[in-house]
């Protein structure tokens, strides 16, 4: 794209193209398991301007990773039918305007989150963002299928981060929801893996979707659903949850097993699976347990 066709761009597209970067889909479901998590370190309403700069501190750095990772896939979003829209393919916004948004993300992010919150909860949010850039995305994610698991890692800092930013340390109950999300997040990736199946294997990307078949892929999900379950049942007695969070997992947990087996199902007998269902109900299941979290500090029973 030229600079006249950049220079007439209107700055309401502009703002959009920077805004994509962020990746906002995937910020709003970091931010799920961020709020509730407060609620429970407080065990019940916590400061909201501790909540407010939480979560501005946690979408600059959950901002920047994502920007970052579109910076050094670029070459790869270009021959994926997926991601062929995003700015840096299209030439809205060129790669070195999104370095320099990327790191003024990560440092805005840091200086935020040690003025508003603590220290511990500063690094932590650096430590995501060095794991989701550096860990999987320049390290895992071209050279294994195990890359979702392990860089997934990332994903689950906003838990612990929460947490710190309340209590200023990381206890039991916080780690066991950190546990929850990293065992939920190949779950959640490897069937999305399996519908752009053809575009991660023309960008050679040992997504677990390409380097193996569907029954494969439907049985690694239906073990790392149960495990998600197991975990989530374990928040009960190591945090005292109550009724609602009891129920919640158990009955959204049950269901999120039971789609995983479907998808299996489908594989295994030769019909068209459905991945994306349980890719949705994955993000439906998260997104429960976590108000569930939320809400079970603040009720007596």
């Amino acid at each position: 794209m030229s600079e006249a066709t950049t220079a007439k761009r209107p700055i309401g597209q502009t703002i959009k193209a920077y805004v994509s970067l962020t990746k906002p889909r995937v910020l709003e479901l970091l931010l799920v398991s961020t709020v509730p998590v407060m609620f429970l370190a407080e065990g019940g309403m916590p400061n909201l301007w501790l909540v407010l700069a939480t979560v501005i501190g946690g979408s600059m750095s959950a901002g920047s990773a994502a920007s970052f990772n579109m910076y050094l896939d670029r070459d790869m979003d270009a021959q994926m039918h997926r991601t062929e829209k995003r700015p840096l393919v299209t030439g809205e916004i060129t790669p070195r305007a999104a370095l320099i948004f990327s790191w003024t993300l990560a440092v805005a992010s840091t200086i935020w989150l040690l003025a508003t919150t603590n220290w511990l909860t500063a690094t932590l949010s650096v430590a995501a963002i060095f794991f989701y850039v550096v860990i999987y995305t320049m390290i895992l994610k071209r050279r294994t299928e195990q890359n979702i698991i392990w860089g997934g890692i990332a994903g689950c800092f906003p838990v612990v981060i929460g947490w710190s930013a309340v209590t200023g340390d990381v206890a039991w109950p916080a780690i066991v929801l950190f546990a929850l999300v990293f065992l939920w997040t190949p779950a959640h990736y490897w069937p999305l893996s399996m519908k752009y199946r053809d575009d991660y294997q023309g960008a050679d990307v040992p997504m677990l979707g390409v380097t193996r078949n569907a029954s494969q892929v439907g049985l690694q999900v239906i073990l790392y659903a149960w495990a998600t379950l197991a975990c989530s049942l374990l928040l009960i007695p190591v945090a005292d949850m109550g009724l609602v969070y009891s129920v919640s997992a158990v009955v959204f947990g049950g269901w999120f097993v039971y789609e995983s087996h479907r998808l299996y199902s489908q594989a295994v007998r030769g019909t068209n699976p459905r991945p994306m269902r349980v890719f949705h109900a994955s993000i439906t299941y998260l997104t429960l347990i976590f108000v569930a979290v939320a809400v079970d500090p603040l009720l007596p029973f």
